[in-house]
């Protein structure tokens, strides 16, 4: 059968709710979502359902060119599925979105985790909690901890991700860079960098490649 891939998508987007796990966890990157595409078009998540209002959460299908993901920093991981699992992901997301006004944000969850107090709330998640929660319903086990305790710092140090990118959001070569947010030199730099994280192997070639383009720019 073939693998397909998954992403996990951390980043901080400065909202009430991340600046809780990060007095926690002091990481900089404090907010999870699950993408079924390398370009980060369908990505799921539990935070904001109103970028201007941090108390109205629930369960998200995010958009990264939204004002909640402005010039912000994250981290982009792969995960290996077999082609079962990922359309089984998939089809759970779709009968979350289908009944999306019983689903809640578990932000007493959240007080747990800086507790360290497993709190479980029926039908409700914060954002690292339904990524671990999502995988893990589908025999996908990252993290050797309760659900309702899983950081977005657990996800980054799981042995089954791999990373693929970490800096600007905009600067991500997967993603339709902004117009005019980005020169020619640092967009290939980043692409470039990019390339080198997934091909390893083959790093090398993609420096000669880059120093023969750069040259004639």
């Amino acid at each position: 059968m073939k693998n397909k891939q998954v992403y996990i998508f951390l980043t901080d987007t400065g909202t009430l709710f991340t600046r809780m796990i990060k007095l926690y966890t002091k990481s900089t990157l404090n907010h999870a979502s699950i993408a079924f595409d390398e370009e980060l078009n369908e990505m799921y998540s539990f935070g904001r359902k109103n970028v201007r209002n941090p108390f109205i959460g629930g369960f998200v299908r995010e958009d990264i060119h939204t004002e909640l993901f402005k010039e912000a920093k994250c981290a982009i991981y792969s995960c290996t599925v077999t082609e079962f699992e990922y359309y089984q992901l998939k089809r759970n997301i779709k009968k979350i979105e289908l009944s999306e006004r019983d689903y809640k944000y578990n932000l007493i969850g959240l007080l747990g985790v800086v507790l360290n107090i497993e709190i479980e709330r029926k039908n409700a998640f914060f954002c690292s909690q339904f990524v671990a929660t999502l995988l893990s319903n589908n025999g996908i086990s990252l993290v050797d901890k309760p659900l309702s305790l899983v950081t977005p710092q657990d996800l980054s140090e799981a042995k089954q991700l791999k990373l693929i990118y970490e800096g600007d959001l905009d600067s991500y070569p997967a993603v339709k860079l902004r117009e005019g947010n980005s020169t020619p030199h640092s967009y290939i730099d980043n692409t470039v960098n990019y390339l080198i994280t997934k091909k390893s192997r083959t790093k090398a070639t993609f420096l000669s490649a880059y120093h023969k383009v750069r040259a004639f720019m």
